[in-house]
């Protein structure tokens, strides 16, 4: 597989066979459906490197999304993703804590976050977070 070809969000799979099929039915207006928290945490990730704001807009949970996401900083490049740990506290909500790594200006940051997760009618949706 070619290093272009693989998910960004790090699982080692195909992106077409990863985040890609949940990229893919958002944009054909099927909604979202990643299957549970971690998976939607993970495609929020890929959306990010792979620029699709709309993506990561509508998986945003209503009471917390921004009117508008800030434009990435010019020269802005993901690293990489680690999710640390998964828990599901009931069937429609869960926490995901992760560390996103990324470079600017020759520098390089960690993003590590314990987000939260809620379900509504069937969709999983980004509630919030705490930074570590």
């Amino acid at each position: 597989m070619a290093a272009d070809d693989r998910c960004p969000c790090g699982k080692n799979s195909n992106y077409q066979d990863c985040c890609g099929r949940w990229h893919a039915a958002f944009a054909a207006g099927q909604g979202l459906q990643a299957p549970d928290a971690e998976a939607l945490m993970r495609s929020r990730y890929s959306a990010y490197v792979r620029g699709l704001s709309a993506y990561v807009l509508a998986s945003w949970h209503a009471d917390s999304r921004p009117a508008a996401l800030a434009p990435d900083e010019p020269g802005l490049k993901w690293l990489g993703l680690e999710v640390k740990k998964h828990l599901r506290q009931d069937a429609d909500h869960a926490t995901v804590e992760f560390v996103a790594r990324s470079k600017l200006g020759g520098r390089a940051h960690r993003l590590h976050e314990t987000s939260r997760f809620v379900r509504e009618h069937g969709a999983w949706y980004y509630l919030d977070g705490e930074l570590s």
